[in-house]
Protein backbone atom coordinates (compact mmCIF):
# COMPACT_ATOMS: atom_id res chain seq x y z
CA UNK A 1 0.00 0.00 0.00
CA UNK A 2 1.09 3.55 -0.66
CA UNK A 3 1.08 6.21 2.03
CA UNK A 4 -1.38 8.32 0.08
CA UNK A 5 -3.97 7.56 -2.61
CA UNK A 6 -2.14 7.63 -5.90
CA UNK A 7 1.28 7.21 -4.28
CA UNK A 8 4.15 9.61 -4.82
CA UNK A 9 2.39 11.58 -7.54
CA UNK A 10 -0.84 12.19 -5.63
CA UNK A 11 -2.28 15.67 -6.07
CA UNK A 12 -0.49 18.27 -3.95
CA UNK A 13 -1.57 21.88 -3.39
CA UNK A 14 0.33 24.62 -5.21
CA UNK A 15 -0.52 28.09 -3.92
CA UNK A 16 -0.12 30.93 -6.43
CA UNK A 17 -0.19 34.49 -5.08
CA UNK A 18 -0.47 37.81 -6.95
CA UNK A 19 0.86 40.81 -4.95
CA UNK A 20 -0.28 43.92 -6.78
CA UNK A 21 0.78 47.54 -6.27
CA UNK A 22 -2.34 49.72 -6.27
CA UNK A 23 -0.67 53.00 -5.28
CA UNK A 24 -1.73 56.27 -6.88
CA UNK A 25 1.08 56.18 -9.45
CA UNK A 26 -0.44 53.02 -10.93
CA UNK A 27 -3.26 55.19 -12.29
CA UNK A 28 -0.83 57.01 -14.61
CA UNK A 29 -0.86 56.03 -18.29
CA UNK A 30 -3.37 53.26 -17.67
CA UNK A 31 -0.98 51.00 -15.75
CA UNK A 32 -3.60 49.53 -13.42
CA UNK A 33 -5.99 48.74 -16.24
CA UNK A 34 -3.15 47.14 -18.19
CA UNK A 35 -2.43 44.97 -15.14
CA UNK A 36 -6.10 44.02 -14.79
CA UNK A 37 -6.27 43.12 -18.46
CA UNK A 38 -3.01 41.15 -18.37
CA UNK A 39 -4.04 38.98 -15.44
CA UNK A 40 -7.50 38.39 -16.88
CA UNK A 41 -5.97 37.43 -20.22
CA UNK A 42 -3.60 35.00 -18.47
CA UNK A 43 -6.30 33.03 -16.65
CA UNK A 44 -7.17 30.61 -19.50
CA UNK A 45 -3.46 29.90 -19.96
CA UNK A 46 -3.09 29.18 -16.23
CA UNK A 47 -6.06 26.84 -16.39
CA UNK A 48 -4.63 24.97 -19.36
CA UNK A 49 -1.27 24.48 -17.65
CA UNK A 50 -2.96 23.28 -14.46
CA UNK A 51 -5.08 20.80 -16.40
CA UNK A 52 -1.93 19.43 -18.03
CA UNK A 53 -0.33 18.87 -14.62
CA UNK A 54 -2.81 16.75 -12.65
CA UNK A 55 -0.27 16.08 -9.90
CA UNK A 56 -0.77 19.61 -8.54
CA UNK A 57 -3.89 21.40 -7.37
CA UNK A 58 -3.33 25.05 -8.28
CA UNK A 59 -4.96 27.49 -5.84
CA UNK A 60 -4.91 31.24 -6.53
CA UNK A 61 -5.12 34.25 -4.23
CA UNK A 62 -4.26 37.96 -4.49
CA UNK A 63 -3.14 40.79 -2.22
CA UNK A 64 -3.40 44.47 -3.10
CA UNK A 65 -1.33 47.15 -1.41
CA UNK A 66 -1.50 50.94 -1.34
CA UNK A 67 -2.42 52.63 1.97
CA UNK A 68 -1.84 49.41 3.86
CA UNK A 69 -2.43 45.95 2.41
CA UNK A 70 -5.45 43.72 2.20
CA UNK A 71 -6.59 40.55 0.52
CA UNK A 72 -8.10 41.15 -2.90
CA UNK A 73 -8.94 37.45 -3.16
CA UNK A 74 -8.70 36.00 0.33
CA UNK A 75 -9.65 32.36 -0.11
CA UNK A 76 -7.59 29.84 -2.11
CA UNK A 77 -9.58 29.48 -5.33
CA UNK A 78 -9.03 26.45 -7.60
CA UNK A 79 -7.61 27.87 -10.80
CA UNK A 80 -10.47 26.51 -12.91
CA UNK A 81 -12.88 28.62 -10.82
CA UNK A 82 -10.63 31.67 -10.65
CA UNK A 83 -12.01 35.03 -11.80
CA UNK A 84 -10.25 38.38 -11.64
CA UNK A 85 -11.89 41.48 -10.14
CA UNK A 86 -10.46 44.79 -11.29
CA UNK A 87 -8.10 46.67 -9.01
CA UNK A 88 -8.34 50.41 -8.42
CA UNK A 89 -5.67 52.83 -7.19
CA UNK A 90 -5.05 55.16 -4.25
CA UNK A 91 -2.37 56.38 -1.93
CA UNK A 92 1.06 55.01 -1.12
CA UNK A 93 3.01 51.74 -1.50
CA UNK A 94 2.73 49.53 1.59
CA UNK A 95 4.76 46.67 0.15
CA UNK A 96 6.09 45.58 3.54
CA UNK A 97 2.56 45.22 4.88
CA UNK A 98 1.69 43.05 1.88
CA UNK A 99 4.59 40.71 2.66
CA UNK A 100 3.55 40.50 6.33
CA UNK A 101 -0.03 39.72 5.35
CA UNK A 102 1.19 36.97 3.04
CA UNK A 103 3.56 35.58 5.67
CA UNK A 104 0.60 34.82 7.95
CA UNK A 105 -0.74 32.42 5.33
CA UNK A 106 2.58 30.64 4.80
CA UNK A 107 2.73 29.20 8.31
CA UNK A 108 1.91 25.56 9.05
CA UNK A 109 -1.03 25.49 9.36
CA UNK A 110 -2.76 26.82 7.27
CA UNK A 111 -0.12 25.53 4.81
CA UNK A 112 0.28 21.78 4.47
CA UNK A 113 3.58 19.96 4.63
CA UNK A 114 2.48 18.22 1.42
CA UNK A 115 2.30 21.50 -0.51
CA UNK A 116 4.53 22.34 -3.44
CA UNK A 117 6.68 25.50 -3.23
CA UNK A 118 4.30 28.47 -3.56
CA UNK A 119 4.66 30.92 -6.43
CA UNK A 120 4.59 34.60 -5.41
CA UNK A 121 4.43 37.28 -8.10
CA UNK A 122 5.12 40.83 -6.88
CA UNK A 123 4.17 43.63 -9.28
CA UNK A 124 5.12 47.25 -8.55
CA UNK A 125 5.85 50.55 -10.28
CA UNK A 126 7.60 52.38 -7.45
CA UNK A 127 9.29 52.21 -4.08
CA UNK A 128 7.87 50.89 -0.81
CA UNK A 129 6.74 53.60 1.59
CA UNK A 130 6.71 51.39 4.68
CA UNK A 131 8.98 48.82 6.37
CA UNK A 132 9.79 46.60 3.40
CA UNK A 133 12.79 44.98 5.11
CA UNK A 134 10.71 44.00 8.13
CA UNK A 135 8.02 42.55 5.89
CA UNK A 136 10.54 40.58 3.84
CA UNK A 137 12.19 39.20 6.98
CA UNK A 138 8.83 38.09 8.31
CA UNK A 139 8.08 36.34 5.01
CA UNK A 140 11.45 34.56 4.88
CA UNK A 141 11.13 33.39 8.48
CA UNK A 142 8.30 31.13 7.37
CA UNK A 143 9.48 27.84 5.83
CA UNK A 144 7.12 28.18 2.90
CA UNK A 145 8.06 31.83 2.47
CA UNK A 146 11.70 30.87 2.16
CA UNK A 147 10.92 27.97 -0.20
CA UNK A 148 8.59 30.02 -2.40
CA UNK A 149 9.40 30.87 -5.99
CA UNK A 150 9.49 34.67 -5.83
CA UNK A 151 9.06 36.53 -9.14
CA UNK A 152 8.96 40.32 -9.49
CA UNK A 153 7.64 42.45 -12.34
CA UNK A 154 8.68 46.10 -12.48
CA UNK A 155 6.17 48.37 -14.18
CA UNK A 156 7.95 51.31 -15.76
CA UNK A 157 11.38 52.82 -15.17
CA UNK A 158 10.53 54.27 -11.74
CA UNK A 159 10.20 50.86 -10.10
CA UNK A 160 12.86 50.13 -7.48
CA UNK A 161 14.77 47.24 -9.05
CA UNK A 162 17.04 46.80 -6.04
CA UNK A 163 14.07 46.27 -3.76
CA UNK A 164 12.50 43.82 -6.20
CA UNK A 165 15.79 41.94 -6.45
CA UNK A 166 15.92 41.62 -2.66
CA UNK A 167 12.41 40.19 -2.73
CA UNK A 168 13.45 37.60 -5.35
CA UNK A 169 16.49 36.66 -3.30
CA UNK A 170 18.33 34.72 -6.01
CA UNK A 171 21.04 36.23 -8.23
CA UNK A 172 20.04 34.02 -11.17
CA UNK A 173 16.59 35.62 -11.31
CA UNK A 174 16.16 39.29 -12.17
CA UNK A 175 13.08 41.53 -12.04
CA UNK A 176 11.16 41.60 -15.30
CA UNK A 177 10.87 45.17 -16.59
CA UNK A 178 7.60 46.01 -18.36
CA UNK A 179 7.66 49.43 -20.00
CA UNK A 180 4.38 49.13 -21.86
CA UNK A 181 1.16 47.15 -21.80
CA UNK A 182 2.39 44.62 -24.38
CA UNK A 183 5.43 43.74 -22.30
CA UNK A 184 3.30 43.43 -19.18
CA UNK A 185 0.98 40.96 -20.91
CA UNK A 186 4.02 39.02 -22.13
CA UNK A 187 5.56 38.71 -18.66
CA UNK A 188 2.29 37.95 -16.88
CA UNK A 189 1.65 35.17 -19.40
CA UNK A 190 5.17 33.76 -18.85
CA UNK A 191 4.68 33.66 -15.09
CA UNK A 192 1.22 32.14 -15.50
CA UNK A 193 2.37 29.39 -17.86
CA UNK A 194 6.10 28.56 -17.92
CA UNK A 195 6.73 29.18 -14.21
CA UNK A 196 3.45 27.57 -13.15
CA UNK A 197 4.15 24.53 -15.32
CA UNK A 198 7.59 24.11 -13.80
CA UNK A 199 6.29 24.57 -10.25
CA UNK A 200 3.58 21.96 -10.72
CA UNK A 201 5.80 19.33 -12.39
CA UNK A 202 6.90 16.08 -10.74
CA UNK A 203 10.46 17.46 -10.75
CA UNK A 204 9.28 20.30 -8.52
CA UNK A 205 7.61 17.81 -6.21
CA UNK A 206 10.91 16.08 -5.55
CA UNK A 207 12.87 19.33 -5.24
CA UNK A 208 10.34 20.67 -2.74
CA UNK A 209 11.55 18.10 -0.24
CA UNK A 210 15.17 19.22 -0.56
CA UNK A 211 16.89 21.46 1.97
CA UNK A 212 19.31 22.86 -0.61
CA UNK A 213 19.65 26.64 -0.62
CA UNK A 214 19.01 26.89 -4.34
CA UNK A 215 15.92 27.62 -6.36
CA UNK A 216 13.23 25.21 -5.23
CA UNK A 217 11.73 25.00 -8.68
CA UNK A 218 13.61 24.67 -11.98
CA UNK A 219 12.89 28.06 -13.55
CA UNK A 220 12.42 28.05 -17.33
CA UNK A 221 14.36 30.40 -19.57
CA UNK A 222 13.45 34.00 -18.89
CA UNK A 223 11.44 35.77 -21.58
CA UNK A 224 13.06 38.42 -23.74
CA UNK A 225 13.27 41.88 -22.20
CA UNK A 226 11.82 43.47 -25.32
CA UNK A 227 9.01 41.27 -26.66
CA UNK A 228 7.27 44.19 -28.36
CA UNK A 229 8.28 46.86 -30.81
CA UNK A 230 5.85 49.27 -29.18
CA UNK A 231 7.39 52.47 -27.90
CA UNK A 232 7.99 52.66 -24.16
CA UNK A 233 5.15 54.53 -22.49
CA UNK A 234 5.82 53.93 -18.80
Amino acid sequence: MTDRPGGALATRPLHFFWLADCSGSMSVNGKIQALNNAIREAIPHMQQVANENPNAEVLVRAIKFSNGAQWHISQPIPVNDFKWHDLTTEGTTSMGEALKLLAEQLKMPPMSDRALPPVIVLISDGQPTDDFIGGLQELLEKPWGKKAVRIAIAIGEDADLDILQRFIGHPELKPLQANNAEQLVHYIKWVSTAVLQSASSPVSQSVANSSAQTLNVPIPQLPDNDPSSAADVW
